[in-house]
């Protein structure tokens, strides 16, 4: 055999070596479903991360889901008991209603069931009445806090979504004002969680039985909300979000078709849930590190909040980097930031926390500026002013004894 064929088997050899002993790759991750809504989103409520999009930024019309803003500026500009007269402009409202009649008397909480179970376009704009006057200015209210919140592809023209050209929002932006409803207002999870609800019927002998539009509460596990939606310009959309084992999603679906449109949300929700975990990396005031501290004693590191975050299942461990200045110099106060915890996924930055002084460090006495100054001072001036008092003593006795003296002698003459 020659010495190139020996050379080519050799190669061929290490070759299959190589490739017979090359680690076991993860799994990859399963396609994500195919929905029929023209767009869609899948969000971690906690940490904001997106697990799924489609057309997720395309500005659509988001019919009654649009009341999830209404909700939460009604949240935060009135109270739960304030008295809503019902005005005429209510109740001639287009759409779904629970038939508001002029002059009734109704709690702000009474009708936001009503707008949010019922989906009742009269009880949204009672509302918006309440809050800001009118419609117009409500709107106004509705745009300056998508805005704040981030939804840059939204605009609002009235607070119950019915179809306006100017009145649109994306599958993006809706997922981001939900996620800040469901952080923000625990009120606002009780109500768009709850299936059925009782309000007075002025003139009537009976109630109003509100029942939630949202089937998935009936029919899917954990499902806790959030808002349906359907006008034949928009299409059947919807806001749904579940909870299972503590871990919250949250699916957007906007312009499907049907009964898609809740097949649409479980496959959204079943993918996150399925293929995706949610791994809490610290919790609010655990200690990272104890760190030196110059001029004073060493102090805990602890992290300022909690931390989680959502990968594959089965994926790589999150890699996690501690930022600490190495001339921390006393006083510190507690509280005081300190560092940083970055947190990184396959080489890439995914968040970052705060590491603050779990405690107060006091500068020590002897490492102030003024301190050994002060002391030689001591050393030599006490003394010496000790020294002083001596001899001014002594004078003092010695010449109050001469005068004594004196005085004695010049009395026997």
């Amino acid at each position: 055999m020659t010495r190139s064929v020996c050379h080519k088997l050799f190669a061929i050899f290490i070759l299959f070596v190589l490739i017979t002993t090359e680690k076991p790759q993860a799994a990859s991750l399963p396609s994500p479903p195919s929905i029929v809504g023209v767009a869609g989103v899948l969000m971690d409520v906690r940490t904001g991360q997106v697990l799924y999009e489609k057309n997720a930024h395309q500005k659509l019309e988001p019919a009654s889901t649009t009341k999830i803003m209404t909700a939460v500026l009604a949240l935060e500009r009135g109270n739960l008991s304030d008295i809503v007269t019902i005005e005429k402009e209510p109740t001639l409202v287009d759409g779904s209603r629970i038939y508001l009649e002029e002059g009734e008397r109704l709690t702000l909480e009474q009708l936001l069931y009503g707008m949010m179970l019922n989906s009742g376009n009269d009880a949204a704009v009672a509302i918006a009445q309440h809050i800001a006057g009118s419609v117009s200015n409500f709107a106004k209210l509705m745009n300056e806090k998508a805005k704040s919140l981030g939804a840059e592809n939204t605009n609002f023209v009235n607070p119950s979504g019915l179809p306006d050209k100017n009145h649109y929002t994306t599958a993006y932006d809706l997922a981001l004002i939900t996620r800040y409803a469901l952080l923000n207002h625990p009120e606002f999870r009780k109500i768009v969680a709850t299936k059925t609800f009782y309000i007075p019927w002025q003139g009537k002998e009976w109630d109003r039985t509100l029942v939630n539009h949202n089937k998935l509460l009936w029919n899917f596990e954990g499902a806790d909300g959030v808002k349906t939606g359907y006008t034949r310009s928009a299409g059947q959309t919807i806001v749904v979000s579940a909870t299972r084992n503590g871990w919250q999603l949250l699916a957007v679906v906007l312009k499907s078709q049907g009964r898609n449109i809740y097949a649409d949300a479980k496959a959204l929700l079943e993918y996150g849930f399925n293929n995706f975990e949610k791994r809490e990396l610290i919790k609010k005031g655990e200690v990272v590190e104890k760190i030196p501290v110059k001029f004073g004693t060493p102090v805990d590191l602890a992290a300022s909040e909690d931390f989680s975050a959502v990968v594959e299942r089965g994926s790589a461990p999150i890699e996690i980097k501690k930022i600490i200045p190495d001339d921390i110099k006393a006083p510190v106060a507690k509280g005081q930031t300190l560092g940083v915890l970055e947190f990184y996924r396959d080489g890439v930055k995914i968040g970052s926390i705060p590491l603050v002084a779990a405690s107060d460090v006091p500068r020590k006495i002897f490492t102030h500026w003024w301190f050994w100054p002060s002391l030689l001072i001591g050393i030599i001036y006490v003394p010496f002013r000790i020294s002083v008092g001596i001899r001014r003593y002594r004078r003092r006795r010695n010449h109050y004894y001469i005068n004594s003296y004196r005085h004695i002698q010049k009395k026997k003459k």
